[in-house]
């Protein structure tokens, strides 16, 4: 969170509840990280894998997270690609390829770009058939004309540059 949101403007906040809030966040992705990896498929035996209830309501926002992710702030954007990452392989396969199609179609720098390959990096590793599955939903969103022509030159470049 920004000082500004829950500070009032021109105080920071003090360097040791920075750091004991990245601390409780690291500890929340590591709990959250033990509740995805470990849900593991189901027989027809077994009882449905257990529902992680703040996963299930990200669901809707992956654009939003990835945009967040994205501005590159401080150290939010590496939590918020680590929530990211969780949220797709907890809700995969759409929420793994929704994430890879936003950021793909909005990074505007190598940086920003950098994010969508190390994500892809995470995901491929667990989920298969991720690359086709990602370039089903560009195309998808293309021909749906869900996206401004803008959007879609920025994709192609973005995915001429991790090609």
């Amino acid at each position: 969170m920004p000082a500004s949101v829950i500070t009032p403007p021109g105080l920071t906040l003090h360097d040791g509840v920075r750091e004991a809030c990245d601390r409780v966040i690291q500890l929340l992705l590591l709990n959250l990280q033990k509740l995805v990896y470990n849900r593991g498929n189901p027989s027809l035996a077994d009882s449905p894998p257990r529902p992680v209830p703040f996963l299930d309501a990200l669901k809707s926002h992956v654009r939003e997270l990835c945009v967040e992710t994205l501005r590159l702030e401080r150290k939010r954007f590496l939590w918020q690609h680590q929530l990211l990452g969780l949220l797709a392989v907890y809700s995969a396969p759409h929420c793994a390829t929704d994430a890879l199609f936003f950021l793909l179609t909005l990074a505007r720098t190598q940086e920003e770009l950098a994010l969508a390959t190390q994500l892809y990096a995470v995901l491929s590793s667990c989920l298969v058939d991720l690359l086709p599955a990602t370039v089903k939903t560009c195309v998808c969103q293309i021909h749906a004309g869900r996206l401004p022509e803008l959007q879609i030159a920025q994709l192609f470049r973005n995915l001429a540059l991790v090609v």
